[in-house]
């Protein structure tokens, strides 16, 4: 393997953060790096507001779940899906834009995922730690109040950067004969080999919390999918100009 193999596969979530500062430099390097990622036709539907007011992380972390590295973190990062500015672009040339459809709120969506996995490889490139936070979306309307988000965008997840306090193992991904399929989608195998993958995931929780948690990834998922998934999201998303049609 490569260096750059070697990395990504070396990926942890940072969660504690040494109070070595980051410099805006830095920053602005890692964002150029994230704007280098593919983009759909071009659309480049991610922008990002990078909050430093004290006041606004706290209330970020709160609404995110009360994680309180939302506001310790030397930098924190919210990944918007922006197609507000292609609306801009219409209006620059007298054009009608054409917006609401649900195409529009994947490619924007999917634009910000491929940006930030840059933005966090550039980082960790640099010894840098990262993990990302899907809670922001508890709150999403709170959150997009807070950061003057315009219509035609949405916070997909925030970021939080820094220098490493903490030294995680890494978490144990499938095998790759579960996720890489050939030719059709042949999940025969599937059940044996997820119940092996188990075991490497139960003993990785009981080493990393010193035997405080004791569970597989299949009752994790079980778990998680019995309760409800953030159902205000359809309608703030259609509150905002998206899925519409």
């Amino acid at each position: 393997m490569n260096n750059v193999i070697d990395l990504l596969k070396s990926h942890r979530s940072i969660r504690k953060f040494t109070d070595q500062p980051v410099t805006q430099e830095q920053v602005n390097l890692f964002v150029e790096a994230g704007q280098a990622a593919a983009t759909s036709s071009f659309i480049q539907a991610c922008s990002i507001v990078q909050v430093n007011d004290a006041e606004k992380r706290s209330s970020l972390a709160e609404w995110a779940g009360n994680q309180a590295y939302v506001k310790e973190a030397p930098v924190f990062l919210v990944f918007c899906a922006d197609m507000n500015r292609h609306k801009l672009a219409c209006d620059m040339h007298d054009a009608e834009m054409l917006s609401g459809f649900t195409e529009q709120f994947i490619t924007a969506t999917v634009d910000c995922a491929l940006f930030a996995q840059n933005v966090a490889i550039a980082a960790e490139s640099e010894g840098l730690g990262i993990v990302y936070i899907g809670g922001i979306r508890n709150k999403t309307d709170l959150v997009s109040d807070a950061l003057e988000l315009p219509e035609l965008t949405y916070p997909v997840f925030g970021m939080c950067l820094g220098y490493p306090d903490q030294d995680p193992e890494v978490k144990p991904r499938l095998p790759v004969s579960v996720v890489l399929k050939q030719d059709s989608y042949n999940a025969d195998q599937d059940a044996e080999t997820i119940a092996e993958y188990d075991k490497a995931v139960r003993e990785y929780y009981r080493t990393r919390t010193g035997g405080q948690k004791d569970m597989s990834w299949s009752e994790q998922i079980s778990g998680m999918l019995q309760k409800e998934a953030r159902p205000h999201m359809l309608s703030f998303l259609q509150s905002r100009g998206f899925l519409q049609k």
